[in-house]
């Protein structure tokens, strides 16, 4: 593609003279700001891959893939009957899920109550995986399973008793009453997701039915699948089969949330995209600078039969390879970032006692980070274009060039 008087004179203005130092240093900076450029984007894309796919694997584990409610009649033996064996390989568990408040020692705090069958419900593997505290094995009638998030804020440990309230209410002679049980704490789960440590709580499916006070018949299903991205297509098929259920995957509860984040991958990509083109300005500033510089040079090398595609494609060379070789030492100080960016989080928080990603904003308690070879891929080959394109346009000026008027006074 480039002969070798093409790379010698590319490789000698890489290389610029003393008195040619403005030039040198609108280099540097060429090759600094497009480095950086496709380091930060890498960076960026890559913690908000993890970031996606650490919320969605999380979700996933913690909730079922698809409930199905009663809406206008409850659900029949007919119907789970027709659903288990349609779906053979689905994991199918009744469940109540309501709002309540824990009481004890003073303090209060409201909270999810799911109520579920701990021999049956796929769901209790992702939390019996996360237990750190108490036994899995320990969760019976009477007892429940907290977050560790709440267990520090309620400041309770395994084997604590706690006043569980629940949103129903039974009428007495002194009024309207709220529904309340004691409960003693079983075990203490990490998922790792801070919105569920502080805000979940289990109790068995008889004891939920109980101090809710609902029947059998108000109980829903909660499916899991074997591929719970299918979900959505799943869900479709159930309610076809009976349009009196309320049916919803896990994809409905965070649609918006997933909405949002993969705008703003994508805002974010356009804006860090524009670190790139503004070093790829200072490409087409310091070649302009060069050939008008060169003017000269350019004249004897036509003069001596050098042809101007030659010329061109020399000058073309020399931006193209600035813009290159900065997009690859971008990757690899992007990669490199990305791999350590949780051990970096922790330096500067630890070093200068700040805390760069809150668990309680972004629901996770470590930094992620997804290396992905296809948008790694993608961003070095927008990088390419773009240095190309600004390569191209200065070294196409010299086609322009008149040797006579460039030699006149020489």
């Amino acid at each position: 593609m480039f002969n070798k008087v093409e790379r010698l004179i590319s490789s000698r203005n890489l290389r610029p003279k003393k008195k040619e130092g403005f030039l040198k240093i609108i280099s540097i900076f060429s090759f600094l700001g497009i480095m950086l450029g496709v380091t930060i984007l890498i960076i960026v894309m890559s913690v908000m891959n993890g970031f996606r796919s650490e919320l969605t694997n999380k979700i996933i584990g913690f909730n079922p893939h698809i409930v199905v409610k009663p809406y206008s009649k409850p659900i029949d033996k007919f119907f789970k009957d027709s659903l288990k064996k349609k779906y053979e390989n689905f994991q199918i568990a009744n469940s109540y899920t309501g709002e309540g408040v824990i009481l004890i020692k003073n303090n209060a705090k409201g909270v999810l109550v799911k109520g579920v069958d701990n021999k049956k419900n796929h769901n209790l593997v992702f939390i019996k995986e996360k237990i750190i505290d108490g036994k899995f094995e320990n969760f019976e009638k009477g007892k429940l399973i907290i977050g560790n998030e709440l267990a520090i804020s309620l400041n309770v440990v395994v084997g604590d008793k706690l006043n569980l309230m629940s949103s129903t209410f039974i009428n007495t002679p002194l009024g309207g009453v709220p529904l309340q049980q004691n409960f003693e704490i079983a075990g203490v789960f990490n998922s790792g997701f801070y919105e569920f440590d502080q805000n979940v709580v289990f109790i068995g499916l008889n004891d939920a039915l109980s101090l809710f006070d609902k029947t059998e018949k108000d109980l829903s299903l909660e499916i899991n699948l074997n591929k719970p991205l299918k979900a959505d297509f799943y869900k479709k098929e159930i309610e076809e089969m009976n349009e009196s259920f309320y049916v919803y995957s896990w994809a409905d509860l965070n649609k918006s949330f997933f909405s949002a984040l993969k705008m703003e991958r994508n805002i974010m990509f356009i804006i860090l995209t524009l670190i790139i083109i503004v070093a790829a300005f200072n490409i087409i500033s310091g070649l302009t600078i060069l050939i008008k510089n060169k003017t000269k040079e350019i004249a004897i090398f036509k003069t001596l039969g050098l042809s101007k595609n030659s010329i061109i494609k020399s000058f073309f060379l020399t931006g193209f390879t600035i813009g290159l070789l900065a997009s690859i030492s971008g990757v690899i100080l992007g990669v490199i970032f990305s791999f350590y960016i949780e051990e970096i989080r922790f330096f500067i928080s630890s070093t200068f006692n700040l805390e760069i990603f809150p668990a309680d904003i972004y629901f996770l308690d470590e930094l992620p980070s997804e290396i992905n070879p296809i948008s790694i891929g993608i961003i070095f080959i927008f990088s390419i274009l773009i240095t190309a394109l600004a390569s191209f346009f200065p070294a196409k000026v010299i086609s322009k060039m008149n040797v006579t008027k460039a030699l006149k006074y020489e």
